[in-house]
């Protein structure tokens, strides 16, 4: 069984990291570019709530014995084999794995392109993981 307060901890963890990054959805292209301040704040903001949504996949998976991930993105897959998100919220959350992986590892430059969009159009996918694994906590701990 899913220890559903350490659950509880991380969802809310993400959600403060969401309210963090709000003030910057605004951010324009051009700012980002300038301001290395900025491109910090941001890159770390989105590794960190990337990081616990993967946490959180990782204590699910864990608990529930489901098979072992072979990578970040496979964790989301694990989730979506076992109707826990949908395949295309799936879909988005690895590719958002593979975001975390550029930031943290400069694969290559960061392109504050898909920084930007992130911030603009993406923030919402890690709500919509986050009451997707709120809804399956209330089947799951009822």
């Amino acid at each position: 069984m899913v220890d559903e307060t350490l659950m509880l901890r991380k969802l809310a963890q993400l959600e403060e990291y969401a309210s963090q990054i709000e003030e910057y959805r605004s951010v324009t292209l051009e700012q980002y570019r300038d301001d290395w301040k900025l491109q910090r704040i941001i890159e770390r903001t989105l590794q960190m709530m990337i990081e616990t949504c993967v946490d959180i996949a990782g204590h699910i998976i864990s608990d529930n014995k489901f098979r072992i991930p072979d990578s970040y993105a496979d964790s989301f897959r694990v989730l979506s084999e076992n109707k826990i998100i949908t395949a295309d919220l799936c879909q988005t959350m690895e590719q958002i794995s593979k975001f975390r992986n550029v930031i943290v590892h400069h694969y290559d430059r960061v392109d504050a392109e898909i920084v930007v969009e992130i911030l603009g159009k993406r923030i919402n996918d890690f709500n919509r993981y986050k009451d997707a694994i709120v809804n399956w906590l209330k089947k799951e701990c009822v």
